[in-house]
């Protein structure tokens, strides 16, 4: 009973232009949720390193967790942004969908990556405030994939629209 509900929850995914609007809104949440707690972290950090009641090894253990977060934390947006996209790429492959709906693909590809756009300098404005900048300075990858954000969307877009279209055949 529960391989009847799996394979029918599979036949129901698809990948589509609603699926990158969905990434986007995941990989900008994610993206301020790492500056902001990178942030508090740095802040908890300074906080630590003054109080005297905490011993040498507390408080470079501290200085230490504040030192990979960054690292780690940066490497894993990229990872969990590329898992994201492709596996939107692989859902797309299993879905069949006539050609005559490119043009109305095209004109919601427009306005998805107008989308984005607004996403991106969402986070540019957080990263510009004069409060977050040292750390957003420190997250390379966050910064630079919603810093191209309309980038890659319009990019990724393009590889879906052919994805979903180029597998549909009148004889299937």
């Amino acid at each position: 009973m529960e391989k009847e509900y799996i394979g029918k929850m599979l036949k129901n995914k698809k990948g589509s232009l609603l699926d990158i609007v969905l990434i986007a809104t995941i990989i900008l949440f994610f993206g301020i949720t790492l500056l902001v707690g990178f942030k508090v972290t740095s802040e908890f950090n300074d906080k630590i390193q003054v109080q005297d009641f905490i011993g040498a090894d507390g408080k470079a253990a501290s200085t230490t967790l504040t030192g990979h977060y960054s690292g780690v934390l940066d490497n894993t947006f990229l990872f969990f942004t590329i898992a994201l996209a492709m596996v939107v790429l692989l859902m797309a492959a299993l879905v069949k969908v006539h050609p005559v709906f490119i043009p109305f693909y095209i004109i919601g590809w427009i306005i998805v990556t107008f989308i984005s756009g607004i996403m991106s300098n969402i986070y540019q404005e957080m990263a510009a405030n004069t409060q977050l900048v040292t750390e957003a300075n420190q997250l390379v990858f966050v910064s630079h994939i919603l810093e191209y954000l309309p980038l890659i969307v319009g990019v990724f877009g393009v590889i879906l629209m052919f994805v979903m279209y180029k597998l549909w055949r009148a004889d299937i």
